[in-house]
């Protein structure tokens, strides 16, 4: 199973990550970061096969993936 980070700082709210996710683990959360913005978290994690396309759709390098 493959792990995703989420920089909270680095995150805009943006979606993203959210919609290009093949498998739907992302969502936007509840949590604030500092700049106002609710942070994108892994709802389904146990459905990531680590293949990253969050990670590389995020226009602020907010997602780290590793497997």
């Amino acid at each position: 199973m493959a792990k995703i980070i989420v920089i909270a700082e680095r995150c805009k709210s943006c979606g993203y990550c959210v919609k290009f996710c093949p498998k739907e683990v992302l969502a936007i959360g509840s949590a604030v970061n500092s700049k106002g913005y609710e942070i994108a978290e892994a709802v389904h994690p146990e459905k990531c096969n680590g293949c990253a396309i969050c990670g590389r759709m995020c226009p602020d390098g907010a997602i780290d993936v590793y497997r």
